[in-house]
């Protein structure tokens, strides 16, 4: 009944997307409904926000910004859920558990919303039953890559093969479409079958097929093997497999410059040689131990190139506070004995957050150290920027596999494999390979610019796909 009375009242589309509160995840949903409107105006936006009680980056700030300047999404506040943080293992368990006990909020505001279609985040998999009460197709968005996607459309095959867990296997997983993936590199939370998270993380794999579509954070020609592998049934042998649409690359790109354009790290790459910088940045989460924050300073100072740095304080020892945001970092005590003085005429160090999409894009980067987030990599890419792969947490160490051997944008940064210690000699020797050496990374790099801008063009595969999804969300409406 309520759907039948929702159609006759509606009349356009209203999209409900529902993030999860990760800091990288609610910029690419929310620049998702950015990209529908853009091109396709009457329909409706309305956001589902679950507050978080634990450091997610900036992002409520965020969304105070968006609905400053973007009225036409509309965010619906759900309400705090209370967490216990010390009882929780890892971050990811904390999402999955906040979302889970946010569906009768959830259920509440679908109820109260005309959607006609369910775009969720894979970490809110728990809410897909809320919305087939009321009928409403859901589509997962993939805020990682089709590479991530042919995992875990795989991983039921992987995990009804085997007892072992991805931690004891010590051997190279056969992904359809992916190249050889060591077990070790697998996705950090799901490197034991026994925790919560990786049951999670499996559950939402079952449910893939069950939904009405994948939407990607990429474009075709980027990940070209591994959306051919999903589309041909390989990764879901005798199942059902869904429609992908990619709509990527989804960016933060608006006004990146005029917006701040006094951020004294952008006047200063204005100052330096075309291609000279390597931008080092971790992402908004990622922390490295203060151990190896003097271990990467000797290894940048030895390398003589020129550096714009990111610096955020170490994870902090005290468990009651490990899921909250750090302090701002102490630079003298964090970095060896002079290092701010020795380099400051060719390097910069800031602390905690630089405007990382205006930063690549200016003439004076030339490479990137990144954590291999997925926004990350597709920043780069879309700026043409080279990079050196050191993964840290989540997916990270999978998506380098993926940078370095099958798109070919980046060189390895290569850990002890006992503690995941970089070496100085390591930081210098990638940073000089990047900078002076990396010719096939850097042309690759560079196509992958030109066909990433070329997708989002007028005519382009990711505006294709976003019209062939309208298309089923309006034909849906009037049938």
């Amino acid at each position: 009944m309520r759907r039948k009375h929702q159609e006759i009242e509606m009349t356009s589309p209203t999209i409900v997307l529902y993030p999860s509160p990760g800091m990288g995840h609610l910029v690419a949903m929310v620049e998702l409904g950015k990209f529908i409107l853009h091109h396709h105006p009457s329909l409706s936006i309305t956001v589902l926000i679950s507050p978080p009680s634990f450091n997610t980056g900036s992002t409520m700030d965020y969304v105070r910004h968006i609905s400053a300047t973007v009225p036409s999404i509309s965010f619906h506040h759900l309400p705090t859920i209370s967490l216990d943080l010390l009882s929780f293992p890892s971050m990811e368990a904390v999402i999955f558990e906040l979302l889970h006990l946010s569906n009768p909020h959830v259920r509440s505001a679908l109820a109260s919303l005309p959607a006609s279609a369910f775009i969720v985040d894979f970490f809110c998999t728990s809410s897909l039953p809320i919305a087939a009460e009321f009928h409403i197709p859901t589509y997962f968005f993939l805020t990682s890559g089709a590479c991530v996607l042919a995992f875990f459309t795989y991983l039921p095959v992987i995990h009804n093969s085997t007892t072992e867990s991805f931690k004891d296997m010590n051997r190279l997983l056969h992904i359809p479409g992916l190249p050889p993936i060591p077990s070790s590199d697998m996705m950090r939370p799901m490197l034991d079958r026994t925790w919560s998270e990786y049951q999670n993380f499996l559950n939402f794999s079952n449910e893939i097929p069950n939904s009405a579509g994948l939407i990607v954070n990429t474009f075709e020609s980027l990940e070209p093997k591994p959306l051919q592998a999903i589309r041909e049934g390989k990764c879901n042998p005798g199942g059902n497999t869904p429609p992908v649409f990619c709509v990527g690359p989804l960016l933060n790109t608006e006004n990146q410059r005029g917006e701040y354009n006094e951020v004294e790290c952008l006047k200063w790459l204005d100052k330096q040689p075309s291609k000279s910088v390597v931008y080092i940045c971790f992402g908004s989460l990622g922390l490295l131990s203060a151990a190896q924050l003097r271990e990467l300073a000797v290894g940048q100072e030895r390398s003589g190139k020129r550096f714009l740095w990111v610096v955020r304080s170490p994870p902090t020892e005290d468990k009651s506070r490990r899921f909250l945001k750090p302090p701002e970092p102490d630079m003298e005590e964090l970095l060896p004995e002079g290092f701010v003085v020795r380099t400051w005429e060719r390097g910069m160090v800031v602390k905690s957050w630089a405007p990382q999409v205006a930063v690549l894009g200016n003439a004076a980067v030339g490479g990137f150290v990144t954590h291999c987030g997925w926004n990350s990599i597709l920043e780069a890419v879309c700026a043409g920027v080279p990079m050196a792969a050191w993964p840290i947490y989540a997916e990270q160490h999978y998506n380098r596999v993926v940078l370095v051997e099958d798109m070919k944008v980046a060189v390895r940064v290569v850990e002890d494999e006992e503690e995941g210690f970089v070496s100085a000699e390591e930081v210098e020797r990638r940073v000089v390979e990047l900078m002076e050496g990396a010719e096939e990374v850097r042309r690759e790099v560079e196509k992958k610019r030109v066909e990433a801008r070329e997708a989002m063009a007028k005519g382009g595969s990711s505006v294709a796909a976003l019209r062939k999804m309208v298309d089923l969300w309006t034909s849906a409406l009037c049938s």
